[in-house]
């Protein structure tokens, strides 16, 4: 069995480096896509999808390092469900509706653009890295 989740999107903050108890680096990004849409009466549609995404080891380190608020992304990865419900994260926001998140494990994270390009999505650069990477065999 298999699944993969591929995201474009922009970071909505500043990524968040931490260590676990054993010294391995781990990454968190907060990552929004954006679609927009015309209804049947012409008026507009907007949609934004919050991910939760999570690095770790090198990946971590260099999303940590090369990445800011407003960066495009593109991140491969694999959904992760909340162990109580199998499926996203609910949880209440402080105004009290209720909101959930998606959580991603990110394989790898391609840096979409500069940080003066951000939202162009003209071509890839060669920022790429890979989880895989780190494998030693």
């Amino acid at each position: 069995m298999y699944h993969k989740v591929l995201i474009i999107g922009n970071l909505g903050r500043d990524p968040e480096m931490r260590y676990t108890p054993d010294g391995t680096p781990v990454t968190t990004l907060s990552v929004a896509t954006n679609r927009k849409w015309t209804n049947s009466d012409g008026s507009p549609g907007e949609e934004t999808v919050w991910f939760r995404v999570t690095a770790w080891r090198r990946l971590a380190e260099n999303a940590a390092q090369y990445l800011s608020k407003g960066r495009q992304v593109f991140i491969e990865g694999r959904l992760q469900p909340d162990p109580q419900t199998g499926g996203p994260r609910v949880w209440n926001r402080r105004d009290g509706t209720p909101s959930a998140t998606f959580e991603v494990t990110a394989d790898s994270i391609r840096f979409i653009g500069g940080r003066a390009e951000a939202g162009n999505a003209a071509g890839m650069s060669a920022e790429a890295f890979d989880a895989a990477e780190e494998i030693p065999f």
